[in-house]
């Protein structure tokens, strides 16, 4: 197969509420990854708006994901994915054989102000970057 035919590796970020964590980790994806890995993310209870720090936390790093809304999880985006990263919602993720799960322990930014969201961001920045690092080819 040549490079063109490859299918382009896709992550589902799941967590409770897709308000914060999720909507981090799939931002720092689509932005760092510059198109390079499908992004979806969801919530097994989703709330009904973007946590408001985790906004500003992410516009303090110059990714913009106030157009962002909370979307609930369903069976299709987890077959549609690669790799399904959960981050806290427990027995509520469907599990389908065959897929790279991985479970990201990660403070909940619900109810907290920018200054503790900062932490989480980071942690989640962290990651994204390895992950892209599994996902993609060596381009150097």
């Amino acid at each position: 197969m040549t490079p063109e035919t490859v299918q382009k590796p896709s992550v589902l970020f799941v967590c409770v509420h897709n308000a914060g964590r999720s909507q981090m980790a799939a931002a720092f994806l689509t932005t760092l990854s510059k198109g390079a890995i499908e992004v979806r993310s969801a919530g097994s209870q989703p709330a009904d708006k973007i946590n408001p720090s985790a906004v500003e936390a992410m516009a303090e790093v110059g990714i913009d994901m106030s157009s962002e809304i909370p979307k609930v999880l369903t069976t299709e985006a987890v077959k549609e994915s690669n790799v399904v990263i959960t981050m806290g919602c427990g027995d509520e993720c469907p599990y389908f054989p065959g897929k790279r799960y991985e479970d990201w322990v990660l403070e909940d930014p619900a109810g907290k102000g920018v200054e503790s969201v900062r932490p989480i961001r980071d942690e989640i920045k962290s990651r994204i970057e390895t992950l892209i690092e599994s996902l993609t080819p060596a381009t150097r």
